[in-house]
């Protein structure tokens, strides 16, 4: 197999592939919508702790940001929702999402029960499902890509870094 034929093969596996008419989904923008009414009650609660304009240059915001999104992307709607697709029940839906999305949606959620919060780590449920929903609406894992990065861009920029992400990362908070 020759380079090339590698590459296309690992995009392929990862769902790594164009989406035509994405710009053009209205699920897409209901969904960046959600997004946008979340970042108005944080900020309508008082919780939000919106970053210096300086700070969202920092490695730890476009870590949080950007880089976590889209490797967390390739991993739970690329690869394990791709395989899990596979399976019989992995085409099945429930209340109109499928098998492979749920399942890989929960497995999301209970890895981040691992460094938040519990009622937190249990509100990542509905926006991994709605990542997976536009996976499996477009084929291809760049519509969660874009969506997941929007979310935590936005939701980073406004609510602050936590600290303990700013500790991982060897940043001072």
């Amino acid at each position: 197999m020759g380079h090339h034929a590698s590459v296309r093969a690992v995009a392929q596996a990862l769902a790594l592939t164009p989406c035509p008419g994405l710009l053009r989904d209205r699920h897409l923008y209901l969904a960046l919508g959600a997004g946008a009414l979340f970042w108005l009650a944080l900020a309508a609660t008082g919780a939000a702790r919106p970053l210096a304009p300086e700070r969202l240059l920092s490695w730890p915001y476009l870590y949080l940001a950007v880089a976590a999104p889209v490797l967390e992307e390739l991993a739970f709607r690329g690869a394990l929702m791709g395989w899990l697709a596979e399976a019989r029940w992995g085409c099945r839906r429930l209340l109109g999402l499928s098998g492979a999305n749920w399942a890989a949606s929960v497995v999301f959620t209970a890895i981040h029960f691992a460094y938040h919060p519990p009622l937190w780590a249990a509100a990542v449920l509905a926006p991994s499902l709605v990542y997976g929903h536009l996976r499996d609406r477009h084929g291809s894992v760049v519509p969660a890509i874009l969506l997941h990065v929007a979310y935590n861009a936005g939701y980073f920029a406004l609510a602050g870094l936590p600290a303990a992400s700013l500790a991982a990362l060897g940043a001072a908070a």
